[in-house]
């Protein structure tokens, strides 16, 4: 159970032609409706990927269970600074398969010459009105107005967060459409100048127009960690385990990484990719650039219905 396009479709075949395992490969479009479906417990997936603060949550739901790390092999692969992390400490419960952040995509032959989107405030710049493409989603919509004004995204004060929603909704003239997939398309084609975006959707519209560029501001964002889990319902544990092993060898993890467009946390997939993906900050900021950046952890119900809230105003109040 996995997110859309999120995997090379030949890596499915390959791995079905050397174990004699099937796949049945299904897709989600949220950690939420995602989480919605294992707890319903109405198919028995045998690996999922959520998000880092979805794994808080569903080891507190008590959805996972605990790895056998005897039973993982190139567990070792996956870079240090991406195990034991604050959502599930001595990876107990998940193993590392995606990394990036959340940015700017913008073409650089139909914005003004002096933006380079070097903040998140530039968004803002009266120039841009009706020209920005903006992710669907509360978290980023949010995070981004509080990050502009020097906050947290994870911001726990109330006064501070409906601030932020009052904030947000001061950028909306300069909406263009608030949209998911179909991002990719306008921007590729040039139906679009500037979209808000995640770092992997980045990278296949600049493989696809040599005219845009991607920028991760300098206020921070979004560092955002998808991994595999094994859920409690799983049906094939051991077919869990030999997907999971395969996914941690090297030369399956670039190729992968190069077909999906994100970072791959596997240290050893990383000697393996051209340098000219791994040299771009961008995609594989330096240590200093990461200092700024925050993972989303989970806010609670009521924090959570807010900021889910204060988006959908910002939404209303652009049409």
């Amino acid at each position: 159970f996995n997110w859309g396009e999120y995997i090379d479709p030949d890596l499915i075949k390959k791995f079905e032609a050397e174990t004699g395992i099937k796949v049945v490969y299904e897709t989600f479009d949220s950690n939420e409706a995602m989480l919605t479906k294992i707890q319903s417990g109405s198919t028995p997936y045998d690996v999922v990927v959520p998000s880092d603060y979805m794994i808080k949550k569903m080891k507190k739901l008590d959805l996972l269970k605990k790895l056998d790390h005897n039973k993982l092999e190139g567990f070792d692969n996956i870079d240090k600074q991406f195990i034991n992390l604050s959502f599930d400490p001595n990876n107990d419960y998940s193993v590392p398969y995606f990394w990036g952040t959340l940015g700017i995509v913008y073409n650089k032959t139909k914005v003004p010459g002096d933006l380079k989107f070097e903040k998140w405030d530039d968004l803002w710049d009266a120039r841009l009105e009706n020209n920005i493409l903006l992710i669907d989603g509360a978290r980023e919509m949010m995070g981004i107005a509080l990050q502009t004004q020097g906050y947290s995204l994870n911001e726990k004060d109330v006064a501070i967060v409906k601030d932020a929603g009052k904030f947000l909704k001061t950028l909306m003239p300069n909406a263009k459409a608030i949209i998911a997939d179909e991002m990719k398309t306008y921007m590729i084609q040039g139906e679009a100048n500037i979209a808000v975006t995640f770092s992997g959707e980045a990278s296949k519209m600049l493989s696809e127009n040599e005219d845009l560029a991607y920028v991760v501001p300098s206020e921070g964002t979004n560092l955002w960690f998808d991994n595999i889990v094994i859920p409690k319902t799983v049906g094939n544990k051991e077919g869990a385990y030999a997907f999971i092993n395969f996914m941690l060898r090297p030369e399956i993890a670039a190729k992968n990484a190069q077909y999906v467009g994100y970072a791959t946390p596997n240290k050893d997939a990383i000697a393996l990719l051209p340098e000219d993906i791994t040299s771009d900050e961008s995609f594989y900021p330096s240590e200093e650039a990461m200092e700024k950046m925050e993972v989303y952890e989970n806010l609670g119900t009521d924090l959570l219905s807010l900021y889910n809230d204060l988006f959908l105003e910002a939404k209303i109040f652009r049409n």
